[in-house]
């Protein structure tokens, strides 16, 4: 855990830039630390594990809960319940089940829609052809308020190419008057930042490696 690392890289981005604690897999006590200094906002990707954290940690009111993970049909319903913010809807189905489920609850998440600019299986995500296509159609959902889109890319690329990719999502959420693009992790934030990144999702850079 390096509150120090977390320091440097708050004081070094735009005001418009936001921090996405990555806490999956670190324990509520690192949790605890940083929120001490600060940050607000944590980012869960396992349903269960999240549960456990927010229950210990639930008199910390200014924490915001993200959901990162993949999401699986039959946990939207806690996710919905228990998330201000969803970084990972990669379908339209499943985005339309959140609507759904929305109204059900009495809830509207902040969403931000996985977008996939590059052949990679390891990835899902809407392609930017076909989410522009099904625009008007996402805008009539109910109960969700979309904010922006999300991309995660490859592994093993070069700093001009996640620059191409970043950028390539940036305008993509121009083009559809999105305010939010949550890009740029601990190996390329900075790169995130110069395309128009307004959340960067920091795990090991803050928390330092998994165990």
């Amino acid at each position: 855990m390096n509150p120090a690392n977390y320091l440097k890289i708050k004081n070094k981005i735009p005001s418009n830039v936001n921090i996405l604690a990555v806490s999956k897999g670190f324990k509520s006590q690192d949790i605890k630390i940083i929120q001490n200094i600060g940050q607000n906002d944590f980012g869960e990707s396992k349903v269960q594990e999240a549960f456990e954290k927010q229950s210990t940690l639930k008199d910390l009111k200014e924490i915001n809960w993200h959901f990162i993970g993949r999401i699986q049909s039959n946990k939207i319903r806690k996710v919905v319940q228990n998330f201000k913010y969803i970084h990972s809807v990669d379908s339209f189905e499943k985005l339309q089940k959140i609507s759904n489920i929305s109204l059900q609850e009495k809830k509207c998440p902040l969403i931000m829609l996985q977008v996939k600019l590059s052949e990679d299986p390891t990835k899902g995500g809407f392609k930017p052809e076909f989410l522009i296509l099904k625009w008007k159609e996402i805008q009539k959902l109910k109960n969700i308020s979309l904010t922006g889109l999300m991309t995660i890319n490859p592994k093993g690329l070069s700093s001009k190419e996640n620059s191409v990719l970043f950028k390539k999502c940036r305008e993509l959420a121009d083009s559809l008057q999105l305010p939010d693009c949550s890009m740029g992790m601990s190996g390329d934030w900075e790169e995130a930042i110069d395309a128009g990144s307004t959340w960067l999702r920091l795990g090991s850079i803050i928390f330092g490696g998994r165990s």
